[in-house]
């Protein structure tokens, strides 16, 4: 059941940076025809992007080092150091890049570095995804 729901949260994640950086995002954009307006709205829908992934990147760190109780596998370091990774990622995209996007600070620059970072965090995430996918599949 915990692993059911570890998968559910992984899901959670990564869709949620999907759709977010994906489709809404630049529908935002491509649509409201001001960049300031959907800048901000952007801006807002990230942050809260970045609440979804603390929340759960957070649980899913208790789920996994409850799993590292029982051994320290191979799997579990990896997923450890993905959650990890991408967590750091939500936080410093939302506490370090985020403010000087919203000032225009370098605007080129910080979006060019928080939209790799955003990359790397959907990636991260969707590896954590696939594998946990991939466990909950394989004969017991």
């Amino acid at each position: 059941m915990k692993d059911r729901v570890a998968l559910m949260l992984a899901a959670l994640w990564w869709g949620s940076l999907s759709t977010i950086g994906f489709l809404v995002v630049p529908m935002l954009f491509a649509r409201l025809g001001n960049p300031a307006v959907a800048g901000n709205f952007a801006a807002q829908l990230f942050e809260a992007q970045s609440w979804i992934a603390i929340g759960c990147g957070l649980i899913l760190l208790i789920h996994f080092r409850q799993k590292a109780d029982d051994g320290m596998t191979g799997p579990v370091l990896t997923a450890i150091f993905l959650v990890l990774a991408a967590l750091l990622l939500a936080l410093l995209q939302q506490y370090a890049v985020a403010p000087r996007i919203v000032a225009r600070d370098n605007l080129k620059l910080w979006h060019a570095v928080g939209t790799g970072m955003y990359f790397v965090q959907w990636a991260c995430a969707g590896t954590l995804l696939w594998r946990m996918g991939s466990a909950a599949r394989a004969p017991r």
